[in-house]
């Protein structure tokens, strides 16, 4: 046993003074993290987007139609922008200008008190998905309303009173409860999941370069005759460098979200400590593994840079996994950052405790076992530098 701690720490003095000579690893991890962070909390600051532009078509000018411009743009997300002609609101929105265009059309006042029943169109830019969404939201909301406020009208001067007006206007009243998104609030719901998805990221790449570089540079040799042979105990004298470094990186984003900026959470800090730290772990297991199934670096930066951006479409915070294909589903299990999703909904947003993410626990450290079944390969390649490096 103290051959394996000598073993051991001769290698950790050995990958510490790589380090220190190569910034490059402090770079692709504490720096990228650090400009992550900055970014994401900088670019959804307010949380939602709002004073969305609004293309206006006005071809009444009667004080319905005043009225209608007015409201959509006293409501949060809309800013009106007027327009003479359809024309020019469909080139602005092609431009990107605008994110919808609302046409009100001719006689829509008269329509309305001869019940004709106007027709009012909109047009949505599609490829702004977050933008054309809300900008949808908005319009819709106000036509309701404007549709609304005229059935009032129209019964007022029936003589209904106003408790049976509301009950035909609108029957049934909703109480909407979003499970996801709670607080309507990309800031809180985006930032919580993109950041580890960055550190999932960081961790994969500088582990598979860390290790794909002492085959690159013919320093692996090096590297098992200072674990005296044993690829075991060079990985372990590697992971208990990189392992303190991300865990530290990821106990800060914890500390950042939920003690600094104070993001809402349902459930423990702690528990998120524990999350954050078992996505490292099984980062790492992944990062050995596909250096270990592709002893080439350039190959295995690759596959890992490929599986790391997959992951974040599959892990399930902004595709729904469960309205996929079952085999879909299925092929989302193999991504660390899926169950720390699951982990998050279940301690975050529910504060559900052990009872609602003790499974994604199992699956977290199911990922460490990995590397054992490439072990042999990596030593192999180690030993006999014989794969390309180029």
């Amino acid at each position: 046993m103290r051959k394996i701690w000598q073993n051991i720490s001769a290698v950790v003095g050995r990958e510490l003074r790589i380090i220190r000579r190569r910034p490059i690893y402090l770079l692709g991890s504490i720096a990228v993290m650090v400009f992550v962070a900055i970014f994401f909390l900088t670019f959804f600051r307010d949380g939602l987007p709002h004073d969305l532009p609004i293309g206006i078509v006005d071809n009444d000018h009667s004080s319905q139609s005043r009225n209608f411009i007015q409201q959509l743009d006293a409501t949060q997300l809309g800013e009106v922008v007027m327009f003479d002609t359809f024309e020019d609101a469909r080139l602005a929105m092609q431009s990107g200008k605008v994110t919808g265009i609302c046409v009100i059309p001719a006689n829509f006042y008269a329509d309305i008190s001869a019940q004709r029943r106007p027709t009012m169109t909109y047009y949505l830019n599609g490829l702004y998905f977050v933008g054309g969404a809300l900008a949808y939201k908005d319009l819709l909301q106000m036509i309701v309303l404007t549709n609304g406020a005229v059935q009032r009208q129209v019964l007022r001067m029936k003589g209904v009173n106003e408790g049976a007006i509301m009950g035909r206007i609108q029957p049934i009243a909703i109480d909407t409860h979003q499970i996801g998104n709670v607080y309507t609030n990309y800031g809180y719901y985006l930032t919580n999941l993109m950041l580890p998805a960055f550190l999932e990221i960081v961790v994969i790449i500088v582990l598979i370069y860390s290790l794909g570089m002492e085959l690159k540079y013919k320093t692996s040799r090096h590297l098992l005759q200072k674990a005296n042979g044993s690829i075991i105990d060079a990985l372990l004298g590697k992971l208990i460098v990189y392992t303190v470094l991300f865990s530290v990186i990821g106990l800060g984003v914890v500390m950042l979200l939920y003690f600094v900026m104070h993001f809402p959470i349902a459930g423990s800090i702690w528990n998120m400590f524990l999350a954050i730290l078992l996505l490292v772990v099984a980062s790492e297991g992944v990062a050995i593994f596909i250096i270990g199934l592709v002893p080439v670096p350039r190959l295995a930066l690759s596959i890992g840079a490929l599986y790391s951006i997959l992951g974040i479409s599959m892990a399930g915070f902004t595709l729904p996994i469960e309205a996929m294909s079952p085999w879909i589903q299925g092929l989302s299990v193999i991504f660390p950052l899926r169950h720390y999703y699951l982990f998050y909904t279940q301690e975050v947003i529910f504060g559900a405790g052990f009872a609602g993410w003790y499974k994604e626990v199992i699956h977290l450290l199911l990922f460490t076992f990995l590397p054992i079944f490439v072990m042999p390969r990596l030593k192999n390649a180690y030993e006999k530098q014989n794969f390309p490096i180029d």
